[in-house]
């Protein structure tokens, strides 16, 4: 019997990987425990374990001379019964117990505490050999699905693949090899101690040490990298050695080594970037593929910036649903505000505008040309606004702020433009005052005339009077008066009156000499 107990406990710990002396103390604890339960004597009960002998059961009990608890304790006669002449008060005597009184109950108990004890010490062992290994790539198998979840066969263990850590973009088959990151290492005894996962970015970082080997040898160093799991990702690297291109290392020749990443992530698009101590910088570069004109740190304690692109670009830097420069703000970790070339023109022209109308001094800042720096520094030496800048000279301009010759006319003929217009529009508007003026008092004559008209239109009409002989007279067919009112209305829409009244005027005068002719010419044919 205790050569087949010890061939059990050499295969468990080959099989499990666990130390030989710790199933051998779990055993004994487990025999200890479904013996306490089988006596119930309340004995202090000993398991001993030898290659040779196997497994010993006995009680402990100390030699005294008045028994006061016969489970723990034993006369001295009864001792040196036993033990021989040789065993004294206060020794310990370890009792034979028989090991075939131990049922079937006793024997179901020591099973399960004996499971138990070597599941605690697998999973100590598995935490001891995990837990340092936190972040590595490690290559798998697809072993099964549970509600939504893998599981991911590790070769000695499982590790769980929960559907949160899972690629939106990414369908796997039960048996197909998969490469994935461990992410925790947990000690509880329920469920899979390993939890791996394809969308952290320490998963982005570990294929491309694989594949770039100066990355690998520390030639090249990720600094930062941030992924949107499927649709995009963004690595910044930086190279120890001016010689080494550190994008040019990461996509290689052709693009081979960074095409086999996005393989391996199943179509990811990567944007490899140069990092950059400079914040603005490394933000300019992080916005790529869009290209950046400007970028303004705002805020440097709240760490805000605002970068500035052309309208084409604006989109492009944007990025589907925000994407691109989301990945940017991670990446950089600044808050990024994208504006467009135009927007930040229109603002400062009506920021002139404004300032230009009210006559108050036009701050450098007002300028694209002149930086928040460059203002500052022409503030150090008295010059606060576009008057004091104009009258600047050149050489001044090149000391102070270290620029070359050019670019000190560049900013001198910005200023004196932005006075100019300044001049100009104020000249404009203390010259455009009076004409007002006097085209208001040139108004009134007019409408005089106009009542004029009006009050002579009024006297005119009752003059107009047609007599005619009643006996001379004869009816007026319709025809005649249809022909006199389509007459009356041609020559009423030809004519063009000069103002309201004498249109109405002349109107009525040629209305009423129309009628007369016709009714004189209609006598005349009758006669």
């Amino acid at each position: 019997m205790s050569t087949t107990i010890a061939q059990n406990i050499e295969a468990l710990c080959q099989e499990q990987g666990i130390d030989r002396e710790l199933v051998i103390e779990a055993i004994k604890e487990a025999v200890r425990a479904a013996a306490k339960k089988q006596f119930k004597g309340g004995e202090d009960i000993q398991v001993d374990w030898s290659p040779e002998s196997g497994l010993e059961l006995s009680a402990s009990k100390v030699v005294v001379d008045d028994v006061a608890d016969p489970a723990t304790e034993l006369s001295i006669d009864d001792a040196r019964e036993m033990g021989g002449d040789e065993v004294e008060v206060g020794d310990a005597l370890l009792l034979p117990m028989p090991m075939e009184e131990l049922g079937r109950i006793a024997a179901q108990t020591a099973k399960q505490i004996l499971f138990q004890k070597v599941r605690d010490a697998v999973r100590t062992n598995v935490y001891d050999q995990y837990i340092d290994r936190v972040g590595e790539l490690v290559n798998g198998f697809v072993k099964r699905f549970e509600r939504g979840n893998m599981i991911v066969d590790l070769g000695n263990l499982e590790a769980i693949l929960p559907r949160g850590q899972q690629s939106r973009g990414e369908q796997w088959n039960q048996g197909e090899r998969i490469r994935v990151v461990i992410t925790n290492v947990s000690k509880e005894s329920k469920g899979p101690q390993i939890e791996v996962s394809r969308t952290s970015p320490e998963l982005l970082e570990r294929l491309f040490e694989m594949e770039v080997p100066e990355i690998y040898d520390g030639t090249v160093v990720i600094k930062s990298c941030v992924r949107e799991p499927g649709e995009r990702a963004k690595i910044a690297v930086v190279s120890n050695e001016r010689d080494v291109d550190p994008v040019g290392a990461c996509v290689g020749m052709k693009g081979s080594r960074v095409q086999a990443i996005i393989r391996e992530l199943r179509g990811e698009k990567i944007d490899i970037i140069e990092w950059s101590e400079e914040p603005s910088v490394f933000a300019a570069n992080s916005l790529s593929p869009a290209k950046v004109n400007q970028v303004r740190i705002t805020d440097i304690e709240n760490r805000q910036m605002e970068v500035i692109v052309n309208e084409d670009q604006l989109s492009l830097a944007i990025g589907k649903r925000g994407q691109n420069v989301r990945l940017a703000t991670k990446l950089v970790g600044w808050n990024i505000d994208i504006r467009s070339e135009e927007e930040i023109k229109r603002e400062v022209a009506e920021q002139m505008g404004a300032m230009i109308a009210s006559g108050a001094p036009v701050p450098l800042a007002a300028i694209q040309v002149v930086s928040a720096q460059q203002a500052e520094v022409l503030g150090e030496h008295g010059v606060t606004d576009i008057d004091g800048l104009a009258n600047t000279s050149v050489d001044d301009l090149v000391e102070f702020l270290d620029v070359s010759l050019d670019e000190a006319e560049k900013i001198l003929a910005a200023a004196r433009s932005v006075i100019e217009i300044r001049e100009k529009s104020l000249q404009t508007a203390t010259e455009g005052g009076e004409p007002d003026e006097a085209a208001t008092g040139e108004v009134e004559p007019l409408a005089a005339a106009d009542e004029t008209d009006e009050t002579g239109t009024a006297e005119i009409e009752p003059a107009v009077t047609i007599e005619v002989d009643p006996s001379d007279s004869a009816p007026v067919t319709d025809l005649e008066v249809a022909a006199v009112e389509e007459e009356t209305a041609t020559e009423s829409d030809v004519a063009t009156p000069a103002s309201p009244g004498e249109a109405q005027t002349s109107s009525a005068l040629e209305s009423s000499s129309n009628e007369v002719a016709a009714i004189e010419s209609s006598e005349e044919e009758k006669r």
